[in-house]
């Protein structure tokens, strides 16, 4: 049993199999979590790979928006019990050096580091939940800019059945879309919620019939890709850090922000755009 966060990294960076699949489509990218027979449990070696895949796409210039969404029947599983259990384990020996900090590296630096990631970049990332999305797999799905569900896909929320709280920003998010007592109601019940339920509650944009996932996705990046390229770059930090201030701070940090818009070509294009546009309907 490896006894360190860097020997539990290095072992799952060995694993040899192809857990992580990525398509290349010009402007946009899908990235499909490809462990179906698990239900694409986010073990060690496919969260490395998933965290990889991002960091590559991240930086390409090239590409505008991702879409994450999951092979077979499941978007995630969540996180691997299997690997809980030995966590749990590995604390009870003698010979263990890290403690707790072991686990919280992984949180951290793996989970965590994946949302943030997501939330960060100034890409658009969305989430296409084809089935189930459960634990830390949700809580990927709801750090996405936005999320889209196949009818009978489920939210689970697996938590607190297993004694665990809500993790890597779902606590965040979860408030923030139910507010506070549904948030808790949720946590507390752990029932699962079916696509159309959580299009009510707003925590996804959109459901469609599964062999229209997709393309429903890509429709979105298509929208992504029609702006300007400063715009989503510009207004993605923006609309992300309003959530957590006051109207006065986010009315001050749109002051400043929009002028630097008045020196894009896309806004010089969109203006004339639309002063072709009025011109031509008042003829």
């Amino acid at each position: 049993m490896e006894r360190t966060y860097a020997e539990v990294l290095a072992a799952a960076e060995q694993s040899g199999v192809e857990l992580v699949a990525t398509e290349h489509r010009g402007d946009h990218a899908i990235v499909r979590l490809a462990d179906p027979d698990k239900l694409n449990v986010l073990s060690a070696p496919l969260t490395v790979q998933l965290r990889a895949a991002l960091e590559r796409l991240v930086i390409d210039r090239d590409v505008r928006s991702v879409v994450i969404t999951g092979a077979g029947r499941a978007f995630s599983a969540g996180g691997d019990l299997r690997m809980m259990s030995e966590a749990t384990e590995r604390l009870r020996d003698p010979a263990d050096v890290e403690g707790a900090s072991l686990p919280w590296q992984w949180i951290r630096y793996q989970f965590g580091g994946i949302a943030r990631l997501i939330a960060r970049s100034d890409k658009a990332f969305v989430a296409a939940l084809n089935g189930p999305a459960a634990g830390v797999g949700l809580a990927f799905a709801l750090a996405c800019d936005l999320t889209l569900a196949a009818r009978g896909a489920v939210l689970v929320p697996a938590f607190g059945k297993l004694g665990l709280l809500p993790e890597v920003g779902t606590s965040w998010a979860l408030t923030r879309a139910l507010g506070y007592r549904r948030a808790f109601a949720y946590y507390v019940g752990g029932e699962h919620i079916d696509a159309e339920r959580a299009l009510e509650l707003g925590l996804v944009n959109e459901v469609v019939p599964a062999e229209e996932l997709l393309a429903a996705a890509l429709d979105w990046c298509a929208k992504v890709a029609a702006l300007p390229p400063h715009a989503l770059a510009m207004a993605k930090p923006l609309l992300r850090s309003a959530a957590e201030l006051s109207w006065e701070h986010a009315l001050t940090m749109e002051e400043f922000a929009e002028p630097l818009c008045f020196t894009t070509e896309g806004f010089a294009n969109g203006v004339r755009q639309v002063i072709a546009q009025t011109s031509g309907d008042g003829q």
